[in-house]
């Protein structure tokens, strides 16, 4: 873009173009749109193959309930795996004393209805750790949006009152910055304080009763500053 000839600028903060800086800020809160909950499998063993073949079967136990949701459940992914041997702590040499392998997923649901019964039946598996929930919005959720034109109509409406103070309006807008949003986070935590159980080695002879787990109230904010020219007011 060329820039405007000197002639053509006008200086801002001046007596004939006053310079008025002001901050708008909003603040929603809003229903989540997303859960996710952290699912690790782990298996201990002697041998490292027992042990491999029991991570497998525990890992496929897993996939195979959390798919069993259908399109409750908007994603699901494999995180990291690992198969180590743990030494024994005296004796000479490298003495392995067992094996231990640990798989990490992760599940993200849409529907909050099913989400008490599945991290619980997850839970119920064999040395199966549950960990979350954690709540979001979708990245193009509309309510990011919604909170940055609130901002800037609280900015644009906070310049007019001042402007009105002084007997006055205003001419022009010099700047819009964005100065800062915070991602959606918790009013308040949620009942129960979330999930976090594994399972023993044993079978569970009867399942559990679901958890309650009830969606929290997310905090949407967005920050803007803002410059605009004023007609010279009267003082």
């Amino acid at each position: 873009m060329t820039a405007p000839p000197p002639e053509d600028r006008r200086p801002a903060g001046t007596a004939e173009a006053p310079l008025l800086v002001v901050r708008g800020e909003a603040e929603l809160e809003v229903e989540p749109e997303l859960v996710r909950i952290g699912v690790t499998v782990n298996a201990r063993g002697r041998d490292r193959r027992s042990t491999l073949d029991d991570l497998t079967r525990r890992n496929t136990a897993a996939l195979d309930l959390v798919k069993s949701y259908g399109e409750a459940v908007t994603r699901l992914s494999t995180g990291t795996f690992s198969i180590a041997p743990e030494f024994a702590e005296r004796g000479r040499g490298e003495r392995v004393r067992s094996y231990q392998g640990r798989v990490q997923l992760t599940a993200e649901l849409t529907d909050f209805t099913v989400l008490g019964e599945l991290a619980t039946r997850l839970a119920d598996l064999e040395l199966t750790q549950v960990d979350g929930p954690w709540w979001s919005l979708r990245p193009d959720s509309p309510v990011h949006g919604e909170a940055r034109r609130q901002a800037v109509s609280e900015a644009v409406q906070r310049a007019r009152e001042y402007a009105g103070a002084l007997g006055t309006s205003l001419v022009a807008l010099i700047e819009l910055a964005d100065t800062g949003s915070e991602g959606p986070r918790p009013r308040r935590p949620a009942v129960g304080g979330g999930v976090r159980r594994m399972a023993a080695a044993a079978e569970i002879a009867e399942p559990a009763e679901p958890l309650d787990l009830e969606p929290p109230q997310l905090r949407v904010t967005a920050q803007v500053g803002a410059q605009f020219t004023m007609a010279p007011p009267r003082l």
